[in-house]
């Protein structure tokens, strides 16, 4: 596997906390789109794809990435090695081994020349190069010099970086507002960002103070108000003040999204609201969080979407 597509699979796996890989899922069928209703409006025919954002949607055939619309059209045909969503009307690409961005119309709007590269968000984009991560706008200049071993997008104006194997978090001129001396750190979510010391997690603030102890095994980043927590062997979940909402009882858990979230009984996902009541039925060898009214779920080689109704 490349640097680059190591990095983006690690990526990936930050951003999802635990659950399986996107990319993992794909990995055993073909990829196509479906309503709300269930109906099929875009037929399985990808070897890779990405949700949508900003109206396209990035599919890999014959292992050249291009970008369909909502409808299944070929808006921009398959021509590069690597791609990523649009985010801020551009998608970061791969192209002749390295990264820029294009528009939507395909055309480079920043050149390649990156060793490896990120999604924008908050107006820039981390960027990889040779061995070390900075940040660009969205002119493609450097405005935080590349000196981090590894850098994520920015999220509540601070930024993840690690320097020596240990994370902290810097501003958007790359100054240090929370010391690098966490061993792993996700991004900020409603004020407060995940982080793990001596093996164990907790919550800090935008200042570095921590507002959580470092009592728990795993834990995902806060939405909808709440958090995923493993304590020992099960997960359970949050709220912002550290009270226990729904006891640890599951095997796995993910995210809420507009009040449900997926947990993983017997082996198998289903969805849970936030009594930690069981509204849909443990059936998914795979499931996602809600986004929009739809979940992205598995079950054995297919991969579609389920409703809130099932």
């Amino acid at each position: 596997m490349s640097s680059s597509k190591l990095h983006r699979v690690k990526w990936a796996f930050l951003m999802t906390a635990l659950m399986p890989a996107l990319l993992c899922a794909c990995a055993t069928g073909k990829w196509g789109y479906i309503d709300r209703s269930g109906s099929m409006v875009i037929a399985p025919g990808y070897d890779e794809a990405t949700s949508f954002a900003e109206g396209l949607a990035a599919v890999k055939v014959d292992n050249l990435w291009g970008y369909i619309d909502q409808r299944g059209n070929r808006v921009l045909p398959p021509r590069f090695q690597e791609a990523w969503r649009f985010a801020e009307g551009m998608a970061a690409v791969m192209s002749g081994g390295k990264w820029g961005y294009i528009d939507r119309s395909g055309g480079f709007v920043i050149a390649p020349r990156f060793d490896d590269a990120l999604s924008f968000s908050e107006g820039l984009a981390p960027v990889r190069i040779k061995d070390h991560w900075g940040f660009i706008n969205h002119l493609g200049h450097v405005v935080v010099a590349a000196r981090f071993d590894e850098a994520r997008p920015f999220s509540e104006s601070l930024s993840a970086v690690k320097v020596q194997n240990r994370w902290g978090y810097v501003d958007r001129d790359g100054r240090f507002v929370v010391e690098a001396r966490y061993e792993r750190a996700l991004p900020f979510s409603e004020g407060v960002a995940a982080v793990m010391e001596t093996g164990k997690w907790g919550f800090i603030d935008a200042k570095g103070s921590t507002v959580m102890p470092f009592r728990f095994d795993m834990i995902l980043s806060f939405a909808d108000g709440m958090a995923a927590v493993k304590i020992v062997e099960h997960w359970g979940y949050m709220d912002r003040m550290g009270k226990v909402m729904i006891e640890p009882q599951f095997e796995q858990g993910s995210s809420f999204d507009g009040g449900l979230a997926p947990v993983r009984i017997g082996g198998k996902w289903g969805y849970i609201d936030k009594t930690g009541h069981l509204v849909i039925t443990p059936a998914f060898d795979v499931a996602y969080p809600f986004n929009e009214g739809l979940a992205l779920v598995r079950l054995g080689r297919p991969v579609g979407y389920v409703d809130r109704t099932r």
